[in-house]
């Protein structure tokens, strides 16, 4: 029989009449993968419980759900942003297994396929990924959240080799929290969702599930770099994990001003108009086609860099000073639905999506991130254009 005290980091407590062992783990290490085996085989635990969500769970079981997803229902619900964000972390681990022949999560694979081996339960305790990216997207001031994002496809699309100091630091925490290394020492406030909401998170996971599993001894696998703070909260007498959950789970409100925002420019820009016709009808057609000009121009510029189809550079150009014009729908949503319509992505397309993300080229080479891409700067040109020329409108009003 294997040893079934493990070597790694960890600690044992008992909740709910059930022992449970929290074991700290490194995600990019043989040994740890190892390790889960030697312990589950040990026939000493008879659950087991692993830092994953739903969503990371199935893109670790099923790696092709990609092939699979439904396109127009990505722009149609605003999800862009999000699955650009889940690729972009998703290429950053495939780069590791790439250059370093490790495989991120083989520790969590092998706690699950143990669990399915023996037929013990295999728990989901960490939060959804989308719920911890909305957070941290929340916790950033405003200014900073166009560089958080950008920072991370930067990151993602970099050439640079991942180094050694990057692998060690994965063996300490985890994927996300090593993406957003650069920004947790430049933006504290992000170690909060990131981290310490997580270890919250699975500790109340764990109080949950321990009063009502019929276990004995459960083995929680977690990153290293999780086993201090859950340990912290696992101490703390907390009476009702489920409320403490959902209040982790909750999205956050979005601020009221960037829905008020937009029809206040609108309303400016109409203005200007109004203003403009009421001097000359001549300073009216100006101010319009500067308006036109200035936001159609910087749109299909926008969907140009993304190498978008000719006829959708035009949509753009065209869509543009309209949709600026109506807040309740983009640019972005016409231009990416005129490109995935005259370049429709293939089954191959998806399926060679998460290794045409690892580089740069890839970005532009495969037609589903080639839409994500002309969607996402068309919106960045459409928005730029919106302020710039609401400047220049005001320009000519004062001027004239």
């Amino acid at each position: 029989m294997n040893d079934p005290n493990p070597a790694s980091p960890h600690f044992t407590v008992t909740l709910n009449d059930t022992q449970v062992t929290v074991l700290g783990t490194a995600h990019v290490s043989r040994a740890s993968a190892d390790e889960v085996r030697a312990l589950m085989g040990s026939g000493e635990y008879d659950a087991i419980a692993v830092e994953l969500c739903p969503s990371r769970y199935n893109a670790l079981v099923n790696p092709d759900a990609l092939a699979r997803m439904d396109l127009l229902q990505v722009l149609r619900q605003g999800k862009v942003p999000m699955v650009t964000a889940s690729l972009a972390l998703g290429a950053y681990q495939q780069r590791l297994a790439e250059e370093f022949g490790i495989e991120p999560g083989a520790e969590m694979r092998a706690a699950i396929e143990c669990a399915k081996s023996t037929h013990h339960p295999a728990l989901l305790i960490d939060r959804e990924v989308g719920v911890t990216l909305k957070r941290c997207y929340r916790a950033v001031p405003w200014w900073q959240r166009f560089g958080l994002f950008s920072g991370l496809l930067a990151s993602v699309v970099s050439r640079e080799k991942v180094t050694e100091e990057q692998v060690e630091q994965l063996k300490e925490s985890d994927v996300l929290e090593a993406t957003f290394a650069q920004f947790l020492q430049e933006a504290p406030e992000l170690y909060r969702p990131l981290i310490d909401e997580r270890d919250r998170y699975m500790a109340a996971r764990l109080r949950e599930e321990t009063s009502r599993c019929e276990c004995r001894h459960l083995l929680a696998v977690v990153g290293a770099g999780h086993v201090k703070g859950i340990r912290r909260y696992l101490e703390e007498e907390r009476s009702d994990p489920a409320a403490e959950i959902a209040e982790l789970d909750r999205e956050p409100k979005p601020a009221r001003w960037p829905k008020v925002l937009p029809w206040v420019i609108v309303a400016l820009i109409l203005t200007g108009f109004v203003i403009g016709f009421a001097r000359s009808p001549q300073l009216g057609f100006t101010l319009v086609l500067d308006w036109v000009l200035i936001n159609g121009g910087l749109a299909a510029i926008g969907a140009a860099i993304a190498m978008a189809h000719p006829l959708t550079t035009l949509s753009a150009f065209l869509a543009a000073p309209f949709t600026s014009l109506n807040p309740t729908i983009g640019v972005g949503f016409v231009t990416a639905a005129v490109e995935a319509g005259l370049r429709k992505p293939s089954v191959g397309d998806f399926a060679a999506l998460r290794r045409d993300t690892m580089h740069l080229k890839g970005w532009w080479r495969n037609k589903v991130s080639r839409v994500l891409l002309v969607f996402l700067l068309s919106t960045i040109g459409s928005a730029a254009g919106t302020y710039i020329a609401g400047f220049r409108i005001f320009d000519r009003l004062v001027g004239g």
